[in-house]
């Protein structure tokens, strides 16, 4: 079953920035890894005064999410104050001061029931944990845009190679120190994700089921991909749907990856899943809160039995979650749709473990820690440190992992709680067409309790590694 969850309201930061037409009052900055706007829980039921409150007393301009059929919602908030996210019951808005005073005093007779700074969120926290592998047949053989792709990958990311390094060795045991005898994981059919958590094996494809993944996008003429049922749809100013990062492209193949793909081995969970390919961070893998609640109010739309977010921004111990993504998690449940989120990276084992960063420190968010093939905890997965919260509810394979990568290269393998994500997503898809009555807090409990238990802290696995049935 889901966590312990949270009361807290969510406080307060830094004013937002003036929106258009207000008065020209001189505001700080927003604080670091924040973007001025402000997010509003709003009561569920739809007579409550919260809409009101926001226009007629905070003098805020907003539009409502039902309004933008066949077009983004986001783009709202370009042309008003704020936007109300018509499934989710939360709005993102700009708020001056005078405004953001109105609404820190409504309460829960208002409908106002919390107000909280919008994060910057990202795709891979403080640089790249995994590198790609050459284009398949080797760079020689991969030709000029093979071999572009990778390069344009490694740029974005060169700042924080420089440092992994250093951060690896210090992760890694000595040269000379004893090693646990690996699993055979031989890769010529499954990847060693697909054979540890028994995916490959499984009898079931995930068929009929909707798997929304939130990330940088989709490659849509992957070889792999054709023939599926894609639909692809961008939170992203500027950008289509097309992944121009990579990230979300690995992800959806790890989660959804066909059943026969073009180069073996099989690396895709759920081969006969819906996919639904949500793009809420941008070509260099950034993106805010506002992007992800607007993808899982589209998920929440489209009738998604699980949504995967492998994304998020690190938090300090001690610090409170999200007060609107808890009950985000929350209103998802009640509908039948489990969010799904990587713990994060920013730990660097043994000698420095970090809690579980946002979103999927919610407790009715579940948090997926990393393990590598050793089925030891991966160097750089976050723990859940916090008695008040914010656990590991189950583990996933998440080093040297092998999915889809888009481009000429088509293959890469990288590492990241963010490749643990969507092994459980896809896994999750997987007992959701065993039993399509498990939905909900019931495909929660079904994970928990299928995982496989290992010798290993809770605060770092929890209920174990997940298992396809």
């Amino acid at each position: 079953m889901p966590k312990s969850p949270s009361s807290r309201r969510g406080s307060l930061g830094a004013a937002a920035e003036t929106p258009a037409g207000a008065r020209n009052v001189r505001e700080p900055p927003p604080p670091p890894g924040c973007t001025g706007r402000f997010l509003i829980l709003l009561a569920e039921e739809e007579d409550r005064a919260a809409v009101p409150v926001l226009r007629n007393v905070a003098g805020l301009r907003v539009a409502r999410s039902g309004d933008y059929a066949g077009r983004p919602a986001l783009a709202a908030l370009d042309e008003a104050d704020g936007l109300v996210l018509d499934e989710l019951r939360v709005a993102v808005v700009h708020a001056p001061p005078d405004a953001l005073q109105v609404l820190a005093a409504a309460d829960a007779r208002a409908g106002i029931l919390a107000v909280e700074p919008e994060r910057v969120v990202h795709a891979l926290p403080h640089g790249a944990v995994g590198i790609p592998e050459h284009p398949i047949g080797g760079p020689a053989e991969a030709g000029a845009a093979g071999s572009a792709v990778a390069a344009a990958y490694l740029r974005g990311y060169r700042d924080g190679v420089n440092d992994l390094t250093g951060r690896l060795l210090r992760g890694m045991p000595a040269a000379d120190a004893p090693m646990a005898e690996a699993p055979a994981f031989a890769e010529a059919e499954f990847t060693w994700g697909l054979q540890a958590t028994r995916a490959g094996f499984s009898t079931w494809s995930g068929r009929g089921v909707r798997v929304a993944v939130l990330d940088t996008g989709l490659d849509l003429g992957h070889p792999d991909l054709g023939g599926r049922p894609v639909e692809a749809v961008s939170f992203v100013a500027g950008e289509g749907p097309e992944d121009g990062h990579g990230h979300g492209t690995h992800c959806i193949g790890t989660a959804c990856g066909a059943l026969s793909p073009r180069q073996p081995p099989r690396y895709g969970v759920a081969g006969g899943a819906e996919i639904l390919a949500g793009k809420v961070l941008d070509s260099r893998g950034r993106g805010e809160d506002a992007g992800i609640l607007a993808g899982i109010d589209w998920a929440l739309t489209q009738g998604c039995a699980v949504v995967s977010l492998s994304l998020g921004a690190p938090v300090r111990l001690g610090d409170p979650p999200s007060a609107v993504f808890e009950q985000v998690g929350r209103r998802a449940l009640r509908r039948g749709t489990l969010l799904v989120a990587a713990a994060g990276n920013e730990s660097r084992r043994p000698d420095e473990v970090r809690p579980v960063g946002h979103p999927a420190n919610c407790a009715s968010i579940m948090a997926v820690g990393a393990v590598d093939r050793n089925l030891q905890v991966a160097w750089f997965s976050c723990a859940g440190l916090d008695p008040r919260g914010g656990q590991i509810d189950v583990a996933a394979p998440g080093v040297a992992v092998r999915s889809a990568w888009p481009g000429a290269q088509l293959y890469a393998t990288l590492d990241g709680t963010s490749m643990a994500a969507p092994h459980v997503a896809g896994i999750a898809a997987l007992l959701a067409e065993a039993d399509p009555s498990a939905r909900g807090y019931a495909l929660w409990a079904l994970l928990v309790q299928n995982a496989r238990r290992l010798p290993l802290p809770a605060r770092d696995v929890g209920a174990g590694l997940v298992q396809a049935p």
